[in-house]
């Protein structure tokens, strides 16, 4: 992994205090669900799902592979995200990963798709891919994932996500609040930092080696 990647993640190491109690036991239902799907020898997959899959589920997803690349973890418990309509994966959001260490690569599509990224974390490693996207599009997992809820909206919008095996509302601000503002890089730091204090104490939580019947 990146030095600035690696350095930014043992520092959230230690700050797993600023994390509610309200908000570790959702983070403990995720890694739970995680724990309990590799016992029965199945996947774990998370689908992070919000209206626009444009800044807090894109940044969920990133955040979420690379701790979970940070613990060895990257091709056991892949993460993925969509919306219910396709927009764009914001230029403040991209630029927030560029100023804490990722190096983003803009792959050049017509003008009716939606701009994709190569999201880079570490020199040996495949980069993730980001776009906007459904929460059924055909990168995502159709079935025997968790549904990560992380707006109000998605949550409301989508009674019902076929395949899933668990729903779990994990809530964010949406720092689309601050577009256009002054404020608009601290919000969209802030965010993501929050984010990343989070998923890394998710997977802090998972096991090591698989728990599966002998």
């Amino acid at each position: 992994m990146y030095k600035k990647l690696q350095d930014y993640i043992d520092n959230l190491k230690g700050r797993f205090d600023e994390i509610s109690d309200e908000r570790k036991q959702i983070l403990n239902k995720i890694s739970a669900y995680i724990n309990h799907t590799e016992i029965t020898g199945m996947k774990p997959k998370l689908l992070f799902v919000c209206t626009h899959n444009s800044r807090r589920s894109q940044l969920a997803q990133v955040w979420a592979s690379v701790a979970a690349a940070d613990r060895g973890m990257a091709d056991r418990i892949p993460a993925f995200s969509g919306g219910t309509e396709v927009t764009a994966f914001y230029p403040a959001a991209v630029n927030t990963l560029k100023d804490i260490g990722f190096e983003i690569d803009h792959i050049p599509e017509g003008d009716e798709e939606p701009e994709i990224y190569q999201v880079y974390y570490d020199k040996n490693e495949q980069p993730l891919i980001c776009f906007s996207k459904v929460y059924d599009d055909e990168a995502n997992p159709k079935e025997e994932f968790a549904a990560i809820m992380t707006c109000s909206s998605a949550d409301n919008d989508c009674p019902f996500i076929p395949g899933t095996t668990c729903r779990i509302p994990l809530r964010y601000e949406d720092p689309k609040i601050s577009d256009g503002t002054n404020n608009q890089k601290q919000v969209y730091a802030e965010r993501s930092d929050q984010i990343a204090l989070e998923m890394v104490y998710l997977f802090s939580n998972v096991e090591k080696t698989p728990l599966t019947f002998s």
